[in-house]
C-alpha cells in the first residue's frame, strides 16, 4: 500500500488539531499538493513518519503501519468505521502489544522518600551520635477498579561508618482491594494499629476493614519472616479486632491484640482504647489506655497510658507550616506488643519504659520537612534510662 493511497484515506478521517506545528517532515516541501494535511495528522498525533524525520510517501505501508494510523485516529475520536473493519485483526493485535501496554504504565506509579536523619543520645555510660539516609521508593499498580498492588523497597546507609543495607531490599508488598463491602488488605506490610502504641511491626497476613465513618476490623498474621521482636517465631500468630469512630473531630478506638507466642510468655492479649479531640482551635488531645493480661514482673502494673498534646502540624505541600507536640509515656511491658516510638522501649531488663517527648515539625520547602523530638525515658524497674535527639529532613517525591 502507498503512502499516497494512506495519506487520502486519513485526509478523510477529519481529525483536526488545534494549533499546526512546524512542518516536521524535511521530505514534504511546502508546496507539496498534500502538505497541509500531512501537517495537519502530524499535529495530531496521528503520523509521525520515520525516525529520520521524514515522511517517506513513496515507501509501500504494511497493514500494520496503517493500523496504527487508524488506531490514532480512533483515539482521536475520528469516524473510521469502515477502516476499523478492514484492519480488526491488526488493530485487535496492536491493542495488545501497543494501547494495553501503554495503559498499564500509567496504571503504575512510584513515589518515594528520603529521610537524612542526624541521631544523639545518653544511655547511662553510652553516648554516641550518628547519621543515616534512609530510601524508600513505593511502586502501586492498578489491577483493575477495585485492586491495586503495592510494594516498597528500602535502602538505608550510616554515613558515620559507611555500613548499611547494602542489598536494597522489598520490605512490603501487599494488595489492597475489596470484595463485596469489605476492604482487604494482604501480603507484607507494617501493621500500625490506630496510634501504634501498642504493635508496630512488620506481618504477613490479611486484614479487612468494613464500614467508613464506625470502622470495625479483623487481622489474622504471623511475624514476618525477615526477622521481628513482636513473636518468638517468625511463624507465630498474631490477632487483631477492633473498631474505630470519626464523629467530626472526636476520633475513638477500641482493639484487642493477641500473640499466640513471644518471647517470655504465652498467648499473650493486650486491650487498648483512645479518643482524641480538639480542646481549642488547632490543639489536638490524644490520650490512650491500655491493659495486659499477663505479668512479667510483680514490680510493674498491668496497665500503661499514653497522652499526646499537639498544635497545628507542618503540610508537607505547604511550605512554613509547622507544628508542636508533647507527649508523656507509661508503658508496662504487659501493655503492649511492640510499640512505636524512638525512645529505648527495649531496656535490657525488659519491664517497658516511662519519660516524655517533646518535638516540632515545619515544612522548609514544598514537600521538604523537617522534624526535630527530643526524648527522656527511662526503664520501668532499674536504672537504665535514655535521653535522645532526633533531627531528620525527609525529602518527598
Amino acid at each position: 500500500m502507498k503512502k499516497s493511497l494512506v495519506l487520502a484515506m486519513a485526509m478523510a478521517l477529519g481529525v483536526t488539531a488545534s494549533a499546526y506545528a512546524a512542518n516536521p517532515f524535511s521530505d514534504v516541501p511546502a508546496g507539496h499538493w498534500a502538505y497541509d494535511s500531512i501537517n495537519k495528522l502530524a499535529a495530531a498525533g496521528v503520523i509521525d513518519g520515520y525516525g529520520d524525520a521524514t515522511f517517506g510517501g513513496d515507501k509501500l505501508m504494511t497493514r500494520y503501519e496503517m493500523a496504527q494510523i487508524v488506531a490514532k485516529a480512533m483515539a482521536k475520536g475520528a469516524n473510521v468505521d469502515k477502516l476499523a473493519a478492514e484492519f480488526a485483526d491488526e488493530l485487535d493485535n496492536l491493542g495488545v502489544r501497543v494501547a494495553n501496554l501503554e495503559k498499564k504504565a500509567d496504571n503504575v506509579k512510584i513515589t518515594g522518600q528520603v529521610r537524612a536523619r542526624y541521631h544523639s543520645y545518653d544511655r547511662n555510660t553510652d553516648d554516641h551520635d550518628d547519621a543515616s539516609i534512609r530510601t524508600r521508593l513505593w511502586i502501586q499498580g492498578q489491577v483493575n477498579e477495585d485492586w491495586t498492588a503495592t510494594a516498597m523497597v528500602q535502602n538505608t546507609q550510616f554515613l558515620d561508618n559507611n555500613t548499611g543495607d547494602e542489598d536494597t531490599k522489598i520490605n512490603r508488598i501487599y494488595m489492597d482491594g475489596r470484595i463485596g463491602g469489605l476492604k482487604v488488605h494482604a501480603g507484607r506490610w507494617d501493621e500500625c494499629t490506630s496510634t501504634a502504641n501498642v504493635l508496630d511491626s512488620y506481618v504477613d497476613g490479611v486484614k479487612v476493614t468494613y464500614g467508613d465513618k464506625v470502622k470495625v476490623y479483623g487481622m489474622v498474621a504471623k511475624g514476618a519472616d525477615d526477622g521481628t521482636t513482636l513473636t518468638k517465631e517468625a511463624g507465630d500468630r498474631i490477632y487483631l479486632a477492633g473498631a474505630e469512630a470519626q464523629i467530626g473531630a472526636v476520633n475513638g478506638y477500641a482493639n484487642w491484640f493477641k500473640a499466640t507466642e513471644t518471647a517470655k510468655v504465652e498467648d499473650k492479649q493486650v486491650f487498648n482504647v483512645g479518643l482524641s479531640f480538639d480542646v481549642a482551635k488547632d490543639l489536638n488531645l490524644a490520650y490512650e489506655y491500655m491493659w495486659g493480661d499477663h505479668e512479667y514482673d510483680e514490680r510493674v502494673s498491668k496497665d500503661g497510658y499514653v497522652a499526646t498534646l499537639a498544635y497545628k502540624g507542618a503540610d508537607a505541600a505547604t511550605a512554613g507550616t509547622w507544628g508542636l507536640h508533647a507527649t508523656y509515656f507509661d508503658q508496662p511491658v504487659n501493655a503492649f506488643l511492640q510499640p512505636t516510638t524512638d525512645a529505648k522501649w527495649d531496656f535490657d531488663n525488659g519491664t517497658g519504659y516511662k519519660g516524655w517527648n517533646v518535638g516540632m515539625d515545619y515544612a522548609l520547602a514544598k514537600n521538604i520537612t523537617l522534624e526535630v523530638n527530643y526524648y527522656d525515658t527511662e526503664a520501668k524497674v532499674g536504672n537504665d534510662d535514655d535521653k535522645s535527639i532526633f533531627a531528620d529532613v525527609y525529602f518527598m517525591f
